[in-house]
């Protein structure tokens, strides 16, 4: 049916309405109605699960015909699709393991196939270029998103999912540039080599792992190799640090939990910065901003410093004595929220050397001095986090927002330094 919108044009909605309609207050029994019903449908009496799955279609297949909207029809086929196979890829490996990495890649791997094979279905349609490079992309893309909302939704939750996948692959085919089948290629076998290896090393739980995956995918699309590379080296060396010494560090409880397995709201807390200054780079690059493009690297690179040094604080000062609380310097037991120490201090300072001098080399910056600028935003943040971790977190704010904040502090602290420079 997604496949019959160039043709239905501005009736495109119309199937999915129809079984929207049919789902709720129609089918109620029999062959069909078990086809197509879930555990909670039963004990209503209705197909709840595929009548929002119609509706969410219907209200995407609008936003593709309405004139003067400009989703393109490959993206709304791509979304349904992405969504029902990846469904069905996810159900197939239930069929056989209860594993939730291998659950997770079933659903990845449906959708990634059947959102690619949609689009050039598509473009095959309608006569548009066979861009298999882009199309492959996109729908790992969206098969990502679909996944991370997948292990935080209930399954009744479809319409939203399959809302987000399209909302988000028509930012992606907006804002992201050309597209060659190397580095499509290149950049998907280097996501899921580095989710695996994450995962297997338990450093990330599935959902941190989708979730880190995905951001590195978003880097690739929006930036390039060199903005991946950053966050790599974030990903990376603070992964090392979460597990150096992990059982000394457990013992004198400042030890990271589930662990030193990171979930989505770690990723998010210590990423989301990188994340919007990257997809704002991308749309400052395709708006015609170039003065605004070179304060969204800066802050790409400041706020990726700022995680680094505060996570080389925590991780590397937590297994040193005598730590002191950074509002007013007297001794605190270990693990007291804003406590530092003087060892942690300098493991901070060097990580974010390591991130500007990473960032000078790989990506887009103004000039050699905002090495300078990057170096002082990730100080700045580590600085931020244990302020707010001595006076608000635990009370007013979580350690996630914490970690956010702190790395909007080193954000902006990268582009204000700079400025003058």
């Amino acid at each position: 049916m997604a496949l019959a919108a160039p043709s239905l044009g501005a009736a495109a909605f119309a199937p999915f309405a129809a079984v929207a309609l049919l789902a709720a207050f129609v089918v109620d029994d029999g062959p069909l109605f078990e086809l197509f019903a879930r555990p909670g449908d039963r004990q209503d009496g209705r197909l709840n699960g595929l009548a929002g799955f119609a509706l969410a279609a219907t209200g995407l297949a609008l936003l593709a015909t309405v004139p003067r909207v400009t989703m393109p029809i490959s993206v709304f086929a791509a979304a349904v699709l992405i969504l029902a196979y990846g469904n069905l890829g996810a159900r197939l490996v239930d069929s056989r393991t209860s594993d939730e990495s291998l659950r997770a890649a079933g659903f990845v791997g449906g959708a990634v196939l059947a959102g690619t094979a949609g689009q050039a279905a598509i473009a095959s349609l309608t006569g548009g270029a066979m861009l298999l490079a882009r199309f492959t992309l996109l729908a790992a893309v969206g098969g990502l998103v679909g996944a991370v909302l997948r292990t935080t939704l209930y399954e009744r939750d479809d319409p939203l999912v399959m809302l987000s996948i399209g909302l988000v692959l028509w930012g992606v085919e907006v804002l992201a540039g050309p597209v060659s089948p190397t580095q499509t290629g290149v950049a998907l076998a280097l996501t899921v080599a580095l989710g695996y290896a994450a995962y297997a090393l338990g450093t990330a739980s599935v959902a941190g792992m989708i979730t880190g995956v995905l951001l590195l995918l978003f880097a690739v699309v929006f930036g390039g190799f060199g903005w991946a590379l950053v966050l790599v080296s974030f990903f990376g060396v603070g992964a090392l640090a979460t597990k150096f010494r992990y059982d000394s560090k457990a013992e004198r409880g400042v030890a990271e939990g589930n662990d030193g397995a990171r979930g989505t709201g770690n990723v998010l807390g210590n990423s989301g910065v990188s994340l919007v200054s990257v997809v704002g780079y991308a749309a400052a690059q395709t708006l015609g901003y170039p003065f605004v493009s070179d304060l969204l690297v800066l802050a790409f690179a400041g706020s990726a410093a700022a995680a680094m040094s505060d996570t080389l604080s925590s991780e590397i000062g937590g297994l040193f004595d005598q730590p002191r609380l950074i509002t007013s310097l007297k001794p605190v037991p270990a693990g007291t929220d804003g406590a530092v120490t003087w060892q942690g201090e300098v493991a901070g300072a060097l990580g974010a050397a390591l991130v500007a001098s990473v960032s000078v080399l790989v990506l887009p910056l103004p000039a050699q001095t905002a090495a300078i600028a990057v170096l002082a935003g990730g100080l700045v943040g580590m600085t931020v986090d244990s302020v707010l971790g001595a006076t608000v977190e635990g009370s007013g704010l979580g350690n996630q927002a914490v970690n956010f904040l702190a790395t909007f502090a080193g954000a902006l602290g990268a582009v204000i330094v700079w400025i003058p420079l």
